[in-house]
């Protein structure tokens, strides 16, 4: 659940070890000052969060994020309360900063156990300070089976009526990768990750939102020009920005451009349906839909705005692509002949096109490259584009987005928690809002029909599809918030993007 205070820029592990390496070589800040820093922030947040807690258990790795923990431990130990710190290998090995951080709680009073409860029953808050973002490989033995003690001691505490215990990750959940999202084998699950010096882009996409819990940033007032040291390799999504420009009151549909959705073969009418209501709500000044001669005459039913054209050949088609402005094809498309013939042919138009669905698995038979799109895959479908598994895909969301803008040009969205966009030449950005509950049937259709009018309003695609995303997700999060998420609709998600685009 990330504040969105949070900075924009975000880095991989490389980018923060070269922010930190900055600070401490040219900057001249000691590594064990950031360190101090880092265990007083997490502290900080600890007492915000659980205000009265007394009760604090530490599991110290072998590296600098152990350091991190001891000095929790230590501050913790310091203020009265009662604290156990368990070390996953023995102290003496620790080295450089670490071992600082070690001695400095040893000489405060501090005892470590020599060994790994099976459970953590006595303790309020149990700090992870496992593993940090060096971590590349799977997580084995011993260490995976200390993290499945981590999270069956916060599994149990739901059941707890006096003691809600919480766990607390020192800058990421131990077995997340921070570069690519991606769970390496055993990974804790946190309620809080208190991050430092620079935002990990793992934490965002992919396992990250559900690992990480409540994040809470400080950069250890690291002066910004170690910020120099590295290059951000995604920007985070500000969803707060998502004003429209205000409307003259001169203004006529014809200044809001026309949609063409098409799509809805038989079965499949709805995914048209919603996609044309979408960018009817999103502003777009008229809609179309061009979809089977047995559907026209109900689909606009509940939306008569919606102007609705029995499509069953090419010849149909054409005078409604010269009306258009943007075309959205795939929602409900199918890979009939009928769905077959009418995206091959809506290839040879100039018009811009936002591509979804049973599109994008035609496409990905036939690759081909265009400035002049924007791809909406989910991951199942990123998979066909690229030959790949959808396990692969997920694996590193980041790579995945790269090569599929790399091979099929224009902009491209990959759907999923955390949903990135990538335009050529520019990092990926990501969007932070959205739950749950928008994981059923229909809220694609819904993004295509956004992202489609917002290009009809003379967005550009890339700014089309960074707006769409975002009131896509705001717009799931009002309509949760009403209801809750689960049983959450694509057609509940109308409204409130009404709301939005108004904001």
């Amino acid at each position: 659940m990330p504040s969105p205070l949070l900075p924009t820029d975000l880095y991989d592990a490389a980018g923060v070890r070269a922010i930190d390496r900055a600070a401490i070589d040219d900057l001249g800040i000691p590594g064990i000052t950031l360190m101090e820093r880092a265990g007083a922030a997490a502290m900080t947040a600890i007492r915000e969060h659980w205000p009265d807690a007394r009760t604090l258990s530490a599991l110290c790795g072998s590296g600098n994020n152990g350091g991190d923990a001891y000095i929790v431990a230590r501050l913790a130990h310091q203020s009265g309360w009662d604290v156990r710190v368990y070390p996953v290998s023995s102290p003496a090995g620790l080295k450089g900063d670490a071992r600082l951080a070690y001695e400095r709680f040893k000489e405060a009073g501090g005892e470590t156990l020599g060994f790994i409860p099976e459970d953590f029953e006595a303790t309020e808050i149990l700090v992870d300070g496992l593993l940090g973002t060096g971590l590349e490989r799977e997580v084995t033995s011993p260490l995976a089976e200390v993290i499945q003690a981590v999270n069956r001691y916060r599994a149990r505490g739901f059941h707890h009526q006096t003691n809600q215990r919480a766990v607390v990750s020192l800058d990421l959940p131990s077995g997340l990768n921070a570069g690519t999202g991606a769970r390496l084998g055993a990974a804790v699950k946190a309620d809080m990750t208190v991050t430092f010096v620079g935002l990990k882009r793992g934490l965002f996409t992919g396992e990250g939102p559900e690992l990480c819990g409540t994040l809470v940033f400080d950069d250890l007032a690291i002066d910004p020009q170690a910020k120099l040291a590295a290059r951000p390799s995604a920007s985070r999504l500000d969803s707060t920005a998502t004003q429209l420009p205000i409307r003259t009151r001169a203004a006529h549909k014809g200044l809001f451009g026309h949609v063409l959705v098409i799509g809805g073969d038989y079965g499949y009418s709805g995914a048209a349906r919603l996609a044309a209501e979408a960018a009817a709500r999103a502003g777009a000044g008229l809609v179309s839909v061009a979809t089977r001669a047995t559907h026209s005459a109900l689909m606009n039913l509940a939306c008569p705005v919606l102007m609705c054209h029995g499509v069953e050949d090419i010849a149909e088609l054409n005078p409604l692509l010269e009306r258009a402005t943007v075309i959205a094809i795939g929602p409900g498309l199918g890979r009939t002949g009928w769905g077959r013939s009418l995206f091959r042919h809506v290839l040879g138009t100039a018009l811009p096109l936002v591509v979804d669905a049973d599109a994008l698995n035609i496409l990905a038979e036939s690759p081909r490259r265009s400035d002049h799109w924007v791809l909406t895959p989910h991951p199942g479908e990123a998979a066909r584009l690229l030959g790949l598994s959808s396990t692969e895909i997920q694996q590193n969301r980041y790579s995945a987005i790269d090569d599929l803008q790399a091979n099929y040009g224009g902009v491209t969205v990959l759907k999923g928690a955390g949903t990135l966009v990538k335009t050529g030449g520019a990092v990926p950005d990501i969007c932070t809002a959205g739950n749950p509950g928008m994981a059923s049937g229909g809220m694609g259709d819904v993004l295509t029909g956004v992202i489609a009018g917002l290009i009809a309003q003379k967005f550009s695609l890339h700014e089309a599809a960074c707006l769409g995303v975002c009131l896509h997700a705001q717009a799931g999060d009002l309509a949760a918030a009403g209801n809750g998420e689960r049983g959450l609709l694509a057609s509940d998600l109308m409204r409130p993007l009404q709301q939005l685009v108004n904001r």
